[in-house]
């Protein structure tokens, strides 16, 4: 695996990035940045787009850092582009888990207003 260093202004955001952050998010992981160094690169593709480490990259724009590192995982598919944010990202599958059950909580307690309706219709 090599690092290198690029220009934050080649860099492209993933059109299908797996998380948005927040201001305050953003701000912690500068912080981060400041205590600690850039320990953790970005990833890119060939084209220069970020498949995973938005985050860092906004916090290194919000620090005025030029160039930051970064590993081009030049052996990813397209799908696997789609994927990978998520197996990089835990908090990101949370979310989306999170609000899987949220649908079906909702499916459900609908389905079950649906019967009840139903039920007391026939009822009266």
């Amino acid at each position: 695996m090599n690092i290198e260093l690029r220009r934050i202004g080649e860099l492209r955001p993933y059109s299908h990035n797996a998380r948005v952050h927040s201001r305050k998010q953003i701000r912690q992981i500068a912080n981060s940045i400041e205590r600690f160094g850039f320990c953790n690169p970005a990833l890119i593709d060939d084209e220069g787009q970020i498949i995973a480490g938005h985050g860092r990259v906004e916090a290194a724009k919000l620090l005025q850092i030029e160039k930051i590192p970064m590993v081009r995982l030049s052996h990813l598919s397209p799908d696997e582009k789609r994927v990978y944010p998520f197996a990089d990202n835990p908090l990101a599958e949370k979310r989306i888990t999170a609000q899987r059950q949220a649908k079906e909580v909702y499916r459900s307690r609908a389905t079950a207003s649906r019967k009840n309706k139903g039920r007391k219709n026939q009822a009266g």
